[in-house]
């Protein structure tokens, strides 16, 4: 009978494959080309067998990762980015020796969220949104940093820090809104209070930031109480139960569309319709699938939800950014700006990803094994799949028309950047 890494070497022989590959025996198959700085690491066959064997899944090859049996070392994304342009294993070899099975209920076990209800009911995305934002801020400040901005950066040169590029970003939202003292401006999703701090503190301008996230709500107000005296001010609250405030002149919501839901996008459009005093404008910015995905692992099939989905963002869903524009059309807004920053969310992904791997240890003892990496390997794909245009995100700027047919937009871009690439 062949043994487990024998029928592994015969798996993981031609076609080209561009990484290294060791196994548990010791053994280490070369790259077959040019080699990245890293290595694919299988610890034990049940890695093997869950990445190899069909029906393989992007979801058990993950929970494999996620439960220490398969590894990389090295260049993370390097060797993510080789295995997700290699055509796979032979289609011939159907089958490994069987080795134990269940080692993936650990895995449900320590991250599977328990959600009731129906999606997208206000319960059930609330507790879907505290299940990943209230795990420890302690823990996203290894990988965030300091400002605990969690969506994507800009990098008008590319040589900036990361905290410089999540601050150019801010203050690129803050121009596209034409963001002024006399506005009141409503931060949907605000998080850890990033974008409302800079608006109080470049713009003076006060207004509602908004979250499901206990722990989001904690440090946002503590960070507000900490500035001098402003009229901003956050609170909990669902981006469908603000019908008691007033219309603002201005509204962002910056990563938070992707915990709407397809059935709820037209709801949601209409919301922040009701949300934006006429003539005002609303800054949405949001990840979405591209519309000829290269599949980024194309020999594992994705019929079962996804891994990021289903550990990482419950409930979540990415919508083409054509059917987001239709959708704000039917809500009444016009589309005054459309931009991708598909790249800069590539580069700002691998520097969450390189901070996170330089204090791993620290991420163990704060979340436990299996959480962190999940979160390493959720960090890495994601980059990876922005490179490769798998997914894109997109900034989408829209005006509610008001009385006399103008908006605060100006005839060219030049003023949003001025002073970026400088």
């Amino acid at each position: 009978m062949t043994d487990p890494a024998s029928a592994v070497r015969t798996l993981l022989g031609p076609p080209s494959r561009g990484f290294e590959v060791a196994l548990w025996d010791g053994s280490v198959l070369p790259a077959v080309g040019t080699a990245p700085k890293g290595r694919l690491v299988f610890r034990s066959p049940a890695a093997a067998e869950a990445l190899l064997v069909p029906p393989a899944s992007e979801v058990r090859a993950a929970e494999a990762f996620t439960a220490g049996l398969l590894d990389i070392e090295g260049d993370t994304l390097g060797v993510l980015e080789a295995a997700a342009r290699w055509p796979g294993p032979p289609r011939s070899v159907k089958s490994l020796p069987a080795v134990a099975a269940g080692w993936w209920h650990r895995v449900q076990s320590a991250l599977m969220p328990r959600l009731h209800g129906r999606p997208h009911t206000p319960a059930r995305d609330r507790s879907a949104v505290q299940y990943h934002y209230d795990v420890s801020d302690d823990f996203y400040r290894l990988f965030l940093g300091p400002s605990l901005v969690y969506s994507c950066a800009f990098f008008a040169r590319g040589d900036e820090t990361l905290e410089a590029a999540q601050e150019a970003k801010l203050e690129l939202v803050c121009r596209k809104l034409d963001l002024r003292a006399t506005d009141r401006l409503l931060d949907v999703g605000c998080g850890w209070g990033g974008l409302i701090r800079h608006a109080v503190l470049r713009y003076g301008t006060g207004g509602l930031g908004i979250t499901l996230s206990e722990h989001q709500l904690a440090e946002a107000r503590s960070r507000l109480a900490a500035l001098p005296s402003h009229s901003m001010q956050v609170r909990a609250a669902d981006y469908r139960k603000l019908s008691d405030e007033a219309p603002f002149d201005k509204v962002a919501s910056i990563g938070m569309m992707e915990h709407v839901g397809s059935a709820r996008l037209d709801v949601y459009f209409e919301a922040m319709f009701r949300a934006t005093r006429p003539g005002g404008l609303f800054l949405n910015h949001a990840i979405a699938p591209m519309p000829t995905p290269r599949n980024t692992i194309p020999w594992l099939s994705r019929d079962d939800g996804g891994f990021i989905r289903r550990y990482i963002f419950p409930d979540s869903e990415l919508i083409p950014v054509g059917r987001v524009v239709e959708a704000a059309e039917r809500a009444g807004f016009e589309v005054r700006d459309l931009e991708s920053l598909r790249e800069h969310y590539a580069e700002t992904l691998a520097h969450w990803l390189h901070r996170l791997e330089g204090r791993f240890e620290e991420a163990v003892r704060l979340v436990g094994a299996e959480r962190a990496r999940a979160w390493r390997l959720y960090l890495a794909s994601s980059s990876v799949a922005f490179r490769l245009g798998e997914i894109g995100v997109f900034q989408l700027l829209l005006l509610r028309p008001g009385p006399d047919g103008h908006a605060a937009v100006p005839r060219s871009r030049e003023r949003w950047y001025a002073g970026a690439r400088q």
